[in-house]
Order: C-alpha cells, then structure tokens, then sequence
C-alpha cells in the first residue's frame, strides 16, 4: 500500500513526493522534524533503550503485534535490511518461536526475543493513514464517470537528449516517447482529466466523485463499493513521474485554512469542504498536483504494504526502511493516546524519510477516516532487534 504521505502532512506541504517503486519523491518540507538525515541507522546512531518491562506493553497491543510480526517472517529472514540493524539470520529465532505462540503469551514472546534500541535521538512524529471506500463501478454509467486508470505501457524510464551524457546518474526520470521519438514528460493531472489517455489505457473502474478519488490517489490504495453492492479493492501501482504538490499547505499559504471567517478546518476534512463549496477553484487547485496514481486490481486479505503483506488496523505502520528493518516491532510513546503502543514495520511512504517518522495505518471507514486525517502525534520511539542483532552492535550501543 503506497500512499503519497500521511494525511495530516496535506496540512503543511507544499510539495511531496510519494512512495516507492516508480516517481520522483522530493523531501517533506515543514512538519517532519528533522531535514538531513544519516544513510541509515547505523549512521544516525544506535543508542540502548529502555528495558522492555518499562515500555509498559498491554496484553492486547502485544496480541495484535504478534500476529502481524507472524504474517512478516516469511519475509523478515529472505531479506536485506537497508538499516544496518539485522541479518536476514538474526530473525530466525524470533519466527520459529512465534509460530506456535499462544496469543495470551505475546508479551513474554517480545521481552524474550528482542531488545529496544533507539535510533537516532528517538523524537518520533507520526501521521496516519487508512484505506477509503469510495462510490465506484466496473462499468462507465451515469454518474460514474472518472476513470482508474491501470498501468499505461507507454509510461517508461529514460533520459531526455539535452541531458548530457555525464549528467546521466542515478534513475532514469519516468516520462513517454512522442510520435516523433523523443523522450517527454509523462501526462500531468490537468491533461489527464482532459482525456489525455482515453481509450489508450485500461480502465479498471470508473469512481464516482473526483473529489474522493483524488483523496483516494493520495492513500495510493482503497475500495470502490458499487451499486451492485461488490466491492472492487485497488492497490497502487505506479505514479506518473510528475511533481506532487501538497493541497493543504497550498490553502494554508493562502490562509483559507485555520479558525475564523472565512476559513476551513485544517484537517483533510476541510481541505475538502474547500473543494466543495468552491468547486472551479478546488478543480485548479487539485491540478496544482500534477502527480496521477494509477492502480491495480488486488485480491486477497487487506491492502498490501510494501513488504508484501497485509497491513493491519492499529498493528500496522509505515517506516523508512533505511532506519526501521521492514518487519520489525516499533515502541511509540506519543502525545496521541491512540496512535501510543506496539506497531509492526510493514509499509513505506514517500514522505516517510528519516529516523523516528512514522505513518500509522487505521484500516477502513468513517472512525478510520477521522482518526488518520486528523492524525499528527509526537514523542518518542523505539525499535526492537532480535537479540542476535542486539548482540552483534553491543559495541555501537552508548
């Protein structure tokens, strides 16, 4: 499950990028608390947390927290961790033990197997997200009639010509080939709402409100519910390489957002009241994102994070992989009471860069729509590493 970044973020970036595989995603500005950030975990610097009887974990936390660190295993010991922190080996003894584990023993399985270590200063800020449902159908009808586009197969990676040759380092930028050979930009937002790929890209489903699709593309994943009553599931695959701009901050710099007259509440709810009320202006500012998510159809049990498995309501949170392995537990100790607790590494975002920031995943409807759009806590937080891990950077703890 990709999503362009936490809701709450809407509320102060002007510009963003979004998560992983395909797009340019330029750094948060603003909110996130930390602008530089080391390589990885090892550069930021390990330090010892708390014992873990002094993170006061409840039975319930721990519970959940299980059973979605079981779901991660299969992954957890096939992969490289980006962090620094732990061998593919180091987590074997951890997921053979919580294969038969008993739920009622979840708190002693983590005391027994991992210890918690801080990354960097340990000041944590945490967002949230969810998966919206939204009015859609399979069939273009009345009244649906905004398409979710599948993967365009034009849609590629190369280097324009003015790019010299030395120039040329890193990724290749996403963009198009024009009739006469030359390598452009992809389609922006405005040209694609124009018909800029109609008929040249497959239609998966056709989504009622523009408004709540353009949220949607924001998630980077959600339901559409159609009148038939099914329910098609889409998840993100892939973005158009264009520039993500932030609607929230755009209205905050124009100080539409905010107690008073005038004004909306700064809350994705607000945000899209805006819209709302003030329809042309809202379709030229939702334009302003020229970044477009087109989907797939995804079968199977809850949205998938980017470590390939199911993300879980309040069990589930999105990390940098480069500070936090993908599959690991995670401590927060928030200002938000809800948002406080056992967490699982299992997704990423684009806005989610740098030690201790965290996106927190709510699962679906209206109570999971408020909390992840209003959703911004800060505190502390900590990583838990098998003890295998832990014994191996002794040295590097201080």
């Amino acid at each position: 499950m990709r999503r362009v970044l936490g809701l709450a973020m809407l509320l102060a970036l002007g510009a963003c990028g979004r998560i992983i595989p395909s797009g340019s995603a330029p750094p948060p500005v603003v909110t996130a608390p930390v602008a530089t950030f080391a390589a990885n975990a090892v550069f930021a610097g390990i330090a010892a947390g708390p014992a873990f009887a002094m993170l006061g974990v409840s039975d319930a936390d721990a519970r959940g927290a299980l059973a979605s660190f079981r779901e991660s295993c299969p992954r957890l010991i096939a992969r490289d961790d980006a962090s620094g922190l732990t061998l593919p080996s180091d987590w074997r003894a951890a997921c053979d033990a919580a294969g038969d584990m008993p739920a009622d023993r979840a708190r002693g399985f983590f005391a027994q197997q991992f210890v918690p270590v801080q990354i960097g200063d340990g000041r944590a800020f945490a967002t949230g997200y969810f998966e919206p449902e939204i009015a859609g159908s399979r069939t273009r009808r009345a009244g649906f009639d905004v398409p979710v586009y599948a993967m365009p197969s034009d849609l590629v990676r190369g280097w324009p010509d003015d790019v010299p040759a030395a120039e040329r380092t890193g990724r290749p930028p996403l963009g198009r080939y024009d009739a006469a050979g030359r390598f452009v930009r992809y389609y922006e937002r405005a040209e694609i709402e124009a018909g800029a790929l109609d008929g040249k890209v497959p239609v998966i489903a056709w989504a009622a409100d523009p408004v709540e699709f353009f949220f949607l593309q924001i998630q980077g994943s959600g339901r559409l519910r159609t009148p038939d009553g099914e329910v098609i599931r889409i998840g993100y695959a892939g973005q158009n390489g264009r520039e993500y701009v932030g609607v929230g901050g755009v209205l905050r710099t124009r100080g539409l957002l905010g107690d008073g007259p005038g004004k909306y509440a700064g809350s994705m709810q607000g945000i899209m009241a805006y819209i709302r009320y003030n329809p042309a202006e809202g379709r030229a500012l939702m334009q302003l994102n020229k970044s477009w998510i087109f989907f797939s159809e995804v079968k199977g049990d809850g949205p998938l994070g980017a470590l390939g498995v199911p993300v879980r309501r309040e069990a589930s949170v999105a990390a940098d992989p480069a500070f936090v392995p993908l599959g690991a537990p995670v401590w927060l100790d928030l200002d938000r009471p809800e948002a406080s607790g056992m967490w699982i590494a299992q997704d990423t975002g684009g806005a989610i860069k740098g030690p201790n920031r965290f996106d927190t995943f709510w699962g679906a409807g209206e109570d999971a729509r408020r909390i992840a759009g209003g959703m911004s806590g800060r505190g502390r937080a900590y990583v838990l590493i098998p003890r295998a891990s832990a014994a191996r950077l002794t040295m590097k703890l201080q």
